[in-house]
């Protein structure tokens, strides 16, 4: 694979990474999912060739640019989740906790 396509590759997985962070900042959950499976799919196809691919100079520069706009993302993605997941978790305890009330209470 010439560096040109492993490059273009990781700015491929960037974008993706871009749109997860933007959905997950809209609290577009279902379109997180969508484009997270797109990206695990990219990562799966890129893996045999990047292992193997010699870059020059300019391309491994970019390729640690966008690694580190992948990885700065992701950790976007993991906050905005983790707010959610928070959210959700209180949700779920306030609903157990009325359940209970009304089964003893014969509610």
């Amino acid at each position: 694979m010439s560096s040109y396509q492993v490059v273009a590759n990781y700015e491929s997985l960037s974008a993706l990474t871009g749109q997860m962070r933007e959905a997950a900042a809209q609290g577009e959950w279902d379109k997180l999912v969508s484009i997270e499976q797109q990206c695990s799919q990219q990562v799966a196809a890129m893996k045999p060739a990047d292992a193997t691919a010699k870059l020059d100079e300019p391309a491994r520069q970019r390729k640690i640019q966008l690694i580190k706009k992948i990885l700065a993302d992701d950790a976007e993605i993991r906050n905005h989740t983790e707010v959610w997941m928070g959210q959700l978790q209180r949700i779920m305890q306030s609903n157990r906790q009325e359940q209970r009330l009304q089964h003893a209470y014969g509610g």
